[in-house]
């Protein structure tokens, strides 16, 4: 694919390489970002992940300590030290500026790529990659792997595939035989399943919570589960995100949609769908992002159960 070989030519002629992803690091995004890391290895190119974020989920900040001995992490902030005048940017697991770690990185980069598996609107300029065919922005990079006859360790190889789990619900939704040809790619090279039900572990008391908030579901048109999260509760963006998953697996939900305030600030809204209902475009209408399977909202300047009162109507009218 000729797409391929441009990224590939890029890479090999960049001076160096910058790497990031979408502000409040999962686990497909750190695992998008460190395959990345291994690509440019493979070609002998310094390369840095940018991050920003200073809180992470659980399974990100396992990760980050795991890989701080042999990975460059800088801040934004920090670019200026290492550009060189062939610098390239790849971002990985999203297209819009607004959600990317910093809105000050674009301009520092006149050549950018784009690897993403969301719905493209509105997205970067750059060369992309981006369909909604794939499952995982981990599954893109995997698949650049092949390509490029990248050999990743065992645990670059573990924790692009704790990515693919992550965004398939445990190849529940979005899965082709691309996805587990990438899961197959990554396990012939040590990925170990074990570690990534380790990377994918949680908090109890978190579980306890959010079993809780689902007994306050409402179904609406007889498929849509809708739930409000206790106004007393802030909620990680993941919680919001695992409560939607579980919404989801009752008989003839095709779609569910979760909202509560977000421990950072704001409303978040987090939705799942098997694929029938296209969640992306639903949340886009509150400003949100995503594609046809999962999408997410971030809405500051509203409160819960104005937010909650909005979505329930759009949702009443689809």
């Amino acid at each position: 694919m000729e797409i391929v070989k441009r990224i590939k030519r890029l890479i090999k002629k960049s001076d160096n390489v910058f790497i990031c992803s979408h502000k409040n690091l999962d686990l497909d995004a750190i695992g998008s970002c460190i395959g990345i890391s291994s690509i440019c290895n493979h070609f002998k190119k310094d390369n840095y992940i940018i991050i920003d974020d200073t809180t992470f989920e659980v399974g990100v900040n396992k990760i980050l300590e795991e890989v701080k001995s042999n990975k460059k992490t800088i801040t934004s902030e920090d670019i200026s030290k290492y550009h060189k005048k062939k610098s390239l940017l790849i971002i990985v697991d999203v297209s819009k500026e607004c959600l990317l770690q910093s809105d000050k990185i674009l301009n520092q980069f006149k050549n950018i790529i784009v690897l993403d598996h969301h719905q493209e609107k509105d997205s970067i300029k750059a060369i992309k990659i981006i369909s909604e065919k794939y499952s995982s922005a981990s599954e893109i990079v995997a698949s650049l792997m092949e390509s490029f006859k990248v050999v990743p360790t065992e645990l670059e190889a573990t924790i692009l595939l704790s990515g693919i789990v992550l965004d398939t619900n445990h190849y529940k939704v979005k899965t082709t035989s691309n996805t587990y040809y990438a899961s197959y790619f990554l396990s012939e090279y040590g990925a170990d399943s074990k570690k990534v039900k380790y990377y994918l572990k949680e908090d109890l008391n978190d579980y306890i919570i959010r079993n809780k908030v689902i007994m306050n579901v409402e179904i609406i048109n007889d498929k849509y589960a809708l739930v409000k999260c206790d106004k007393k509760d802030k909620y990680k963006r993941e919680d919001l995100a695992k409560i939607a998953d579980v919404l989801l697996g009752f008989n003839n939900i095709e779609a569910s949609f979760v909202v509560g305030e977000r421990i950072e600030s704001g409303i978040g809204i987090s939705a799942r769908s098997e694929g029938r209902v296209d969640v992306g475009s639903i949340t886009s209408k509150l400003g949100g992002g995503g594609d046809t399977n999962s999408a997410a909202c971030h809405i500051d300047n509203m409160k819960i159960d104005e937010v909650y009162s909005e979505l329930k109507e759009i949702l009443n009218k689809e």
